[in-house]
């Protein structure tokens, strides 16, 4: 009852008028810009960072997670309809829907994976507000040597999960780390790093950084690739609504994928990508109807989005929580708490539970505006494909120099954002994973205070970083989540060589 009437609080927080506007405004710009593949939700509260700086916290926190929810909606309706995926946990509906289109069932396509969206979102939002306390309780319990061991376990599972090389992600985390030095020592008062920039004695802006590698880093990409061309939009024909073997045939892969999503998302080393995935092959297995797969099954529409979407509520429960990141979208969103003076995790709950729960609450709001908004403007969100990029990449590049200016006049701040720009770009094009860098910014300075805590209590003894249990089981993980998918790799590659050798002879 206790959970309840905490949420019941954070409903009378989100339905202020003001927090419905933010949220209104976060679903509307989330489904926008889940609609244009190449762009997505982390780039997007990425932007906005400088822009809210001097704005409500809570307002702003509930719009960027409108934006979170709107772009996993929005990427549905380019899977379909142009086959071309929004956001990458969007590229199993691709298989389906865009064949549902071609045969002229677009409208039902669209309306499964609305309707699973929401289904899943509400599921997967009530399962957050009453896991949450529990681990925030479990959290409490901490102390600096388990919060080093969780530093430890989110740093390696973020470099693991982005990125197709874990050494690229570590090397990328390794800079963020180093960037996290920069400025002055809080225990000792030295500056560090700083090189005689007075500017720099403050460290490193994560608003900056963020921006730049996102935003700045993303449109050169854009502005140095080759032109390629746009696919078809296939067009919407005959009714926009389900039949009834349509529902019959979706109500339990929306379930099922709300089971297999929300859990994945909230795993530190899970992501939407694999929830939608496993549920797709999932749904293939169960399904009375196996050969429609591969032309048109709506079961590997409704499925993969019900898992989409409930992975957005289950990356929340350990950021919120324990205020580890489990997705690029997460990592921005832990900046933004921190631009507001907030650090998710135990604390938070009991230091500013009208806003988490507020938060939280907003969640089931921004659902059912995502409902009304998706189906009846599909035409709108379709126009917006076609906008022409470079107009589109050249507004987002003014927007964000302009954007960090307004929160830091200073020119060595643009300065940084230039510099950071150039590195997302030289990241993405030798495919380094970005997140890690704004992760070991944010997470570095923290993981360093606790790491000298521990030791100052123990005197120097460094077994105290390994004295409890919990520290143990922590960095254990850790060591799993590095070495794990190096081992079944190499195992692979040696059945490949096996399996080569035997064709051979």
């Amino acid at each position: 009852m206790d959970t309840l009437s905490l949420l019941a609080q954070g409903l009378w927080v989100a339905a202020q008028p003001i927090y419905l506007f933010y949220a209104l405004i976060g679903v509307t710009l989330g489904t926008a810009v889940g609609v244009l593949p190449g762009i997505g939700p982390a780039l997007t509260v990425a932007l906005l960072l400088p822009v809210t700086y001097r704005l409500d916290a809570t307002g702003s926190l509930i719009m960027f997670a409108g934006i979170y929810y709107g772009g996993m909606y929005g990427g549905s309706t380019t899977s379909i309809l142009l086959n071309t995926p929004g956001e990458s946990a969007s590229i199993v509906t691709a298989l389906e829907g865009n064949k549902m289109a071609r045969k002229g069932r677009g409208g039902p396509a669209l309306a499964t994976a609305a309707i699973g969206s929401f289904v899943a979102g509400l599921i997967a939002t009530l399962g957050l507000a009453f896991i949450a306390p529990v681990i925030v309780k479990f959290a409490l319990s901490f102390g600096p040597a388990e919060y080093f061991a969780l530093m430890v376990l989110a740093f390696v599972t973020v470099s693991a999960a982005f990125g197709d090389s874990a050494l690229r992600g570590l090397t990328a985390l390794a800079i963020g780390l180093t960037l996290g030095l920069i400025g002055i020592d809080l225990q000792t008062g030295q500056a560090r790093l700083s090189f005689g920039i007075p500017e720099l004695l403050d460290g490193i802006e994560v608003t900056t950084l963020a921006v730049a590698l996102f935003a700045i880093g993303e449109a050169l990409v854009v502005a140095g690739g080759s032109s390629r061309d746009e696919g078809k939009v296939e067009a919407i024909k005959g009714s926009l609504w389900m039949t009834k073997q349509d529902w019959s045939r979706s109500w339990k892969p929306w379930l099922r994928g709300t089971f297999i999503g929300f859990p994945i998302g909230a795993m530190p080393a899970g992501g939407a990508e694999i929830g939608t995935f496993l549920s797709y092959t999932t749904e293939k297995s169960l399904s009375k109807h196996k050969e429609e797969f591969g032309h048109g099954a709506i079961e590997g529409v409704a499925g993969p989005e019900a898992a989409n979407n409930a992975s957005a509520a289950g990356t929340l429960v350990p950021l919120l929580t324990l205020g580890l990141p489990t997705s690029a979208t997460a990592a921005i969103m832990l900046a933004a708490f921190q631009q507001f003076g907030l650090q998710p995790g135990p604390l938070l709950f009991v230091t500013s539970p009208q806003l988490v729960w507020g938060l939280i609450a907003s969640l089931l709001i921004a659902n059912l505006m995502l409902v009304v908004l998706n189906l009846p403007l599909i035409g709108l969100w379709v126009r917006l494909l076609t906008i022409p990029r470079p107009w589109l990449y050249a507004g987002i590049l003014v927007f964000a120099t302009l954007g960090c200016i307004g929160a830091n006049n200073s020119s060595v701040e643009l300065g940084m954002l230039l510099a950071f720009g150039l590195m997302g770009y030289m990241f993405r094009r030798f495919g380094y994973p970005i997140a890690p860098v704004v992760v070991g910014l944010i997470l570095g300075p923290m993981a360093e205070q606790q790491l000298r805590r521990a030791l100052a209590i123990s005197q120097g003894d460094p077994t105290v970083l390994v004295g409890s249990p919990l520290a143990i089981i922590l960095l254990l993980l850790a060591a799993l989540a590095l070495f794990g998918p190096m081992v079944l790799r190499a195992r692979g590659k040696g059945k490949v060589l096996s399996q080569m050798a035997a064709d051979e002879d």
